[in-house]
């Protein structure tokens, strides 16, 4: 379990796309923390290290991450968003994270309000469902708050803090981004379902 706040950008040294699957490794002083078998989330996905040296770690990417994330898009130097797990001592500084990805959207619009930058986001209408404004969203990993629902999608505000400390700073209208919702609006939503006649549960649904 991850809680969305950055630990360090990361590097990609190399991406390596096969029928199999995909490997990647990254250059990053967390390297340091980890041991072949941990988990780590990059730019929102949970990978686990298979092979870790210096100051860099690989991690095998299978197919199905690959269709629902960004990552088979990743380019060497590219920086990533990296977050090791949560401890149990640990404070929730952000959100519930798993870095199970539900989709992708693309940033439809950048533009500075005040000290703030503000992403619009246009993505999959099956996710409106799971958006609320003030909620919590997780963007490339990062433990974001609605600040709008739109038609097509939703809008992040983004304080310097964050512009600064992760790659969201470098997102320009196109870009790709890896969105996972609150899991917990998903678990409310299958109980709710659960108690429901099967015509209240697709009416639920839509």
């Amino acid at each position: 379990m991850f809680t969305g706040l950055i630990a360090d950008l990361g590097s990609v040294s190399a991406l390596e796309l096969g029928e199999a699957g995909a490997t990647v490794r990254i250059r990053t002083r967390l390297a340091q923390e980890l041991q072949t078998g941990d988990s780590i989330a990059v730019n929102g996905v949970c990978l686990t290290a298979t092979d870790v040296g210096g100051e860099e770690f690989a991690a095998q990417i299978v197919r199905e991450t690959l269709a629902r994330s960004s990552l088979g898009g990743l380019r060497s130097g590219a920086a990533v968003n990296l977050e090791l797990p949560l401890r149990a001592t640990d404070r929730l500084g952000g959100h519930v994270v798993q870095g199970h990805i539900d989709a992708t959207g693309t940033v439809s619009e950048v533009r500075e309000e005040g000290f703030a930058r503000v992403l619009e986001i246009d993505t999959d209408a099956q996710l409106a469902r799971y958006l609320v404004e003030k909620g919590s969203v997780a963007l490339d990993g990062v433990s974001l708050t609605v600040s709008a629902l739109a038609a097509h999608g939703f809008a992040v505000s983004l304080i310097p803090e964050t512009l600064e400390r992760t790659n969201l700073g470098d997102l320009r209208e196109g870009a790709v981004v890896n969105i996972e919702v609150d899991i917990l609006a998903k678990h409310l939503e299958r109980l709710l379902a659960a108690s429901l006649h099967p015509a209240d549960e697709e009416a639920l649904r839509r």
